[in-house]
């Protein structure tokens, strides 16, 4: 099965063709690489036929229109040093950027999990057969996933009423999801679980009342049952194959359509969390606070124009969407799920371009996979690809909670953008530092709006500064200005000054 492709507006953060990668060495139809403008995809000899046959079949054009399936065509080899004479190389639009299973939401993985389904009907429908069915096959273009394998369709046999790819989806989507609800296991943990739950799993952890669940007697408890080891020895049976052609397919259908209803009922409704709510309950912002520091975000908006952004610590995502109402894609960057779930609801039903990643900044995702080359880290997949980063209400966190110094902080934002920073300052007054502070006063509580701009003097300059009613100052910087670090150095002290 093929791994995902992704993509950055301007600059890559890899060479031209990453050659070091190992995206999808095990998959035996082909291999992706990533390219500057493109994400290439060789196919290997056995699998050239079957290729071709599905690109130009009416299910390959439809899945295209509809959104389904990222669209392809033949590469041109004069295009790419890579592809040698004879060739078949396929040319894929990369999308921005590369977000993994577990960085993902749990609203986003039902709604990959429906996609796997929907293209899965239509294929049946169609006389094709989708063959792998895992979330590793699924990116989301801002807040809508697309199936980017294009390697996984084959020709049905129409007689069949077996799902071959039955089994993975239940491990890789649906039991992640039984996981989540009924045993409180984080979505992210399946970064340490590539090919998803065995049933055994759930139902050993399961108490012994709950494996009798309606919703989970098939997939965990009869499905372990049948499974134990002293069955393992039992004569292999024979794929199922129905004289009715219609009748095979009707059998296939309801199992998909089953499979829906169970993946709506582990998926929930999200519920709440410490920070889902934080808008509605910060008591520190005042209601004449809160537009202050919207109006001011709009006119950083407008004056910076950028085409990327990251949002880190989004939230509920107030300020991504005033980011992709002023014509920016959005990163949405947070490491409390349900909060950022009602962003990529919004976003959703909005049609805005925010793409939500669950993640911790300061903790970020690291690169996975066999050899570290599988999967890239958060932080290979965001440097340098945007012209503006806010980080509002962020940095005391990272000083408190994470131990952080202000110098590695502004290393960090300076490998993030490309040139705009927006910054909160939160001062040691704040209830909210005092929550966080701990009496750690000796180490924290003499820190001053003097202190971070110093701190972030080597790599941006203060351009302007707008301080709210309680305290906290938003500071726009520039990046292109903070190359003589004496000078900017001086400037930033001249901003700050009387500001504490």
């Amino acid at each position: 099965m093929s791994e995902p492709e992704r993509s950055f507006h301007g600059e890559s953060a890899l060479p031209a063709v990453d050659t070091e990668l190992e995206l999808t060495f095990r998959d035996p139809a082909g291999e992706l690489r990533l390219a500057l403008g493109s994400a290439l995809r060789r196919i290997r000899p056995a699998a050239e036929e079957g290729t071709r046959a599905f690109l130009t079949s009416p299910l390959c054009k439809a899945l295209e229109q509809s959104g389904d399936l990222v669209p392809s065509r033949i590469a041109e080899p004069a295009a790419h040093q890579c592809i040698a004479s004879g060739e078949l190389w396929l040319e894929h639009p990369r999308i921005d950027p590369i977000s993994y299973p577990w960085e993902w939401t749990t609203g986003q993985w039902r709604a990959a999990a429906e996609l796997t389904l929907r293209v899965a009907s239509r294929a049946l429908d169609s006389g094709w057969n989708l063959k792998d069915a895992t979330p590793l096959n699924i990116l989301f273009s801002g807040p809508r996933p697309i199936l980017v394998d294009v390697l996984s369709f084959e020709r049905r046999d129409p007689h069949s009423s077996v799902w071959l790819a039955y089994g993975q989806f239940v491990r890789t989507f649906l039991l992640p999801l039984v996981a989540a609800k009924y045993l409180s296991w984080p979505l992210y943990t399946t970064l340490f679980a590539r090919d998803g739950y065995e049933p055994r799993q759930i139902y050993e952890a399961l108490p012994r009342w709950r494996r009798l669940n309606p919703n989970l007697l098939d997939v965990v408890t009869l499905a372990t049952v049948f499974e134990r080891p002293e069955r393992q020895n039992a004569v292999p049976k024979r794929t199922s194959s129905i004289t009715d052609a219609a009748l095979a397919k009707h059998v296939l259908q309801k199992r998909i359509a089953r499979l829906g209803k169970q993946i709506r009922h582990a998926a929930g409704d999200g519920g709440q969390s410490q920070w889902s709510e934080y808008e509605q309950t910060a008591g520190h912002y005042q209601p004449v606070d809160v537009e202050e520091k919207k109006q001011f975000v709009k006119s950083v908006l407008a004056r910076c124009q950028p085409e990327g952004v990251l949002d880190i610590g989004a939230n509920a995502g107030t300020y991504s969407l005033l980011a992709a109402d002023a014509g920016a894609k959005v990163v949405a960057l947070d490491s409390d799920a349900t909060a950022l779930e009602k962003l990529w609801r919004a976003a959703s039903n909005q049609n805005r371009p925010i793409t939500a990643l669950v993640a911790d900044i300061a903790r970020p995702t690291p690169a996975a996979g066999w050899r570290n080359r599988e999967h890239l880290s958060l932080l290979d997949r965001l440097t340098g690809q945007f012209d503006l980063v806010l980080m509002l209400a962020v940095i005391h966190h990272l000083i408190l909670r994470h131990q952080l110094p202000l110098t590695h902080i502004a290393g960090l934002c300076a490998g993030l953008t490309r040139r705009w920073l927006l910054l909160e300052w939160v001062p040691p007054a704040d209830p909210m530092f005092q929550e966080w502070l701990r009496g750690r006063d000796d180490l924290y509580g003499h820190l001053t709006e003097v202190d971070l701009t110093f701190a972030f003097a080597p790599h941006f300059a203060v351009v302007d500064r707008f301080q709210l009613g309680n305290r906290r100052a938003l500071l726009l910087l520039d990046r292109r200005l903070g190359q003589n670090s004496t000078g900017v150095v001086a400037e930033f002290q001249r901003v700050s000054e009387g500001t504490e």
